[in-house]
């Protein structure tokens, strides 16, 4: 990793992206096996996680990546409010859980640590290699790519529908824009992080409700809106154009 990651940036985080896609897919497939959701998964998550974190102090990189405090005041980013809204989504239909108390707990820490790892390879990784040669290819790339690849589901998951994933692919190509404004602005990652692990956290208290294909479109426009204003909002309070130039 560390010889590649001197000859290539973008070719490194295209390697942690397939590297975390099929580990995550085998730890799925292992739980499913074993019978304890997230069982398998969990611990290949965890030592990713710190695979990554590890490579980024043992380099003096957290300071590049945005591992550390917001450059910009909470107040001036309105205290982050409209990320808390982002990361109730998965309550709005109501709250219910299907898991057991392990695997509930299991598929808690796991998606604090798919925040973690997801949002250090696409903000982080990707987002600063492709920065290199402008940032507005790199916010668009970053952005897009994160959407993508929630097609994965739909691959991995027997039980994921076409409509749902492509909805879901959408407003995570608009959350994933946000996110990028958020990390470029202030130029902390911890804000996506921290909003990410818990967005996806709170997943496992929506269960299995029904939610119907209107309301399921109505919830992902309002994510869009949501995501696309605030990034509106951040990029006019600070008063930084994204040129293509840069």
């Amino acid at each position: 990793m560390n010889r590649l990651y001197g000859k290539s940036e973008i070719w490194f985080s295209m390697v942690w992206i397939v590297l975390y896609c099929v580990l995550a897919s085998i730890g799925d497939a292992a739980s499913s096996v074993i019978g304890v959701a997230k069982i398998a998964t969990f611990p290949i998550l965890l030592a990713l996680s710190i695979a990554i974190y590890s490579f980024v102090k043992r380099h003096d990189l957290k300071g590049r990546y945005g591992l550390k405090k917001p450059e910009i005041k909470a107040s001036k980013m309105l205290f982050y409010l409209p990320l808390a809204a982002l990361t109730l989504v998965n309550l709005w239909a109501g709250f219910a859980i299907s898991y057991t108390p392990l695997e509930a707990v299991l598929y808690v820490l796991s998606m604090l640590c798919v925040g973690f790892i997801e949002e250090m390879i696409f903000r982080g990784f990707m987002f600063e290699a492709i920065a290199l040669d402008g940032i507005k290819p790199a916010i668009v790339i970053s952005s897009i790519t994160f959407g993508l690849g929630h097609i994965i589901n739909l691959l991995t998951n027997t039980y994921v529908k076409l409509i749902p994933n492509l909805l879901q692919v959408t407003y995570a190509i608009a959350i994933g824009f946000v996110f990028v404004i958020v990390y470029y602005k202030t130029k902390s990652i911890w804000p996506c992080i921290i909003t990410h692990g818990v967005f996806n956290s709170l997943s496992v208290f929506g269960g299995d409700i029904v939610i119907p294909p209107v309301r399921r479109f109505l919830d992902c426009m309002y994510l869009v809106a949501i995501a696309i204003g605030y990034a509106w909002y951040i990029c006019r309070v600070t008063k930084e154009k994204v040129d293509i130039e840069e």
